[in-house]
């Protein structure tokens, strides 16, 4: 994993100056700074809640985006709680014809409600806490009454953009969005819908944890209790419909209950919103994560396992089939040093650095896991250049002032 170093910093301060000075940027409908993703997309994702966060904490004095951007999305919540998924520049002409707030998928793909608690944590803003909280319990309700047709307890999955795992065959013939413009309804000629997801309920888990520590931060102890007792009912829940003990792995149920075995990276949500105890969480990291038939590849980790029939590179770019993901890779942070893995984090940031130094396409979305070549997915991507400083910094290759 030898590479240049003084190429890398070259890379880091470009990726720095890019940040600073192309994607933060504003939006005419929003009074306040904001971090888009990219020039390929250009707008700002609930799937990608997670960057602006990062960046205040590697910049603390770019607080006030993260703050900014939660607050877009609350500001375009619908009166009955549903947080939008994306939001796009009325006045950005890349935009025409594109919808400019959708409410067709879910995608929170990183607990919301655990970024609103660190947003603060950074802040100590009780107001903003506050205005949170609220907003946060109103999007728990909209889950519960409308993605809970099946009365499981867990919330369900109507399309494949709910998941942001695009082209991943664990969700072929599944519709991209929801039936309707609110995401409240599916395509009941596919015959497996609605679906039980472990991502999309380990962040549902997440929220609810996340919620227990704000109303403990609010001097709400009975609503704090509350929400844990809530929380824990997901994580039973999970073990009791998702987890398939055979395998030891956590898969998707049909409608009817039935197991859709497919290996993929959906397992990596469930480690980051840290719902599993350590033991469970050894035993599948173990079998799945330091297997080179499985996760443990040159470029970590890839969308699916390497062993499973759906690891096909069935897209150019952006394939949540197959590449190594930068969002996946940039979320190892909420989970690996949590469960003790910190040098096979270390490890992985390595990996990701000489990746991206040798890449020809400048800080791109993803990877090949096992020849580390770039797609031709979306350059200078946010996450990427957030991942690639927090590496440089984190591996001592650089200071936090540089």
């Amino acid at each position: 994993m030898n590479f240049s170093l003084k190429q890398a910093k070259e890379r880091c301060k470009q990726a720095q100056d890019i940040l600073m000075h192309k994607n933060v940027t504003s939006f005419s409908n929003h009074n306040g700074p904001l971090l888009k993703i990219s020039g390929t997309y250009a707008g700002v994702w609930l799937e990608h809640a997670y960057d602006p966060l990062l960046f205040a904490q590697l910049f603390p004095e770019q607080q006030s985006i993260a703050v900014s951007q939660v607050m877009y999305f609350f500001e375009n919540q619908t009166p009955d709680g549903q947080l939008p998924a994306l939001l796009r520049d009325p006045a950005d002409p890349n935009n025409a014809g594109k919808p400019l707030v959708s409410y067709r998928h879910i995608q929170e793909c990183v607990s919301f409600a655990g970024i609103c608690y660190k947003t603060y944590q950074c802040t100590n803003d009780t107001q903003f806490l506050k205005n949170a909280y609220a907003r946060l319990c109103a999007w728990d309700n909209w889950l519960c009454q409308n993605r809970m047709t099946q009365k499981t307890g867990l919330i369900e999955l109507f399309c494949e953009y709910d998941t942001g795992h695009d082209n991943a065959l664990r969700l072929k013939g599944i519709p991209h969005n929801a039936k309707d413009m609110y995401g409240k309804a599916y395509d009941e000629s596919v015959e497996i819908l609605p679906l039980l997801a472990p991502d999309m309920n380990a962040v549902f888990y997440g929220d609810r944890k996340a919620l227990a520590k704000m109303a403990k931060a609010l001097h709400l102890p009975e609503e704090a209790a509350a929400w844990e007792k809530k929380a824990l009912d997901v994580k039973s829940r999970m073990l009791s419909l998702l987890y398939n003990k055979e395998d030891n792995f956590f898969y998707d149920r049909d409608k009817n209950g039935n197991w859709r075995k497919f290996k993929t990276i959906q397992i990596a949500n469930v480690f980051q919103e840290q719902v599993l105890d350590q033991d469970m969480f050894d035993s599948i990291y173990t079998q799945y994560f330091k297997s080179d038939k499985h996760f443990d590849t040159p470029i970590p980790f890839p969308a699916a396992s390497i062993s499973d029939p759906v690891w096909i590179q069935n897209a150019p770019g952006n394939s949540w089939n197959f590449y190594a993901q930068t969002l996946v890779a940039l979320r190892t942070s909420l989970w690996m040093e949590h469960y003790g893995k910190t040098q096979d984090y270390e490890d992985l940031l390595k990996k990701w650095l000489c990746a991206y130094t040798a890449s020809p396409l400048p800080f791109g979305q993803e990877f090949h896991p096992i020849t580390g070549a770039p797609s031709d997915s979306s350059p200078y991507y946010s996450s990427a250049m957030l991942l690639f400083i927090y590496a440089m910094r984190r591996l001592g290759y650089i200071s936090p002032d540089a």
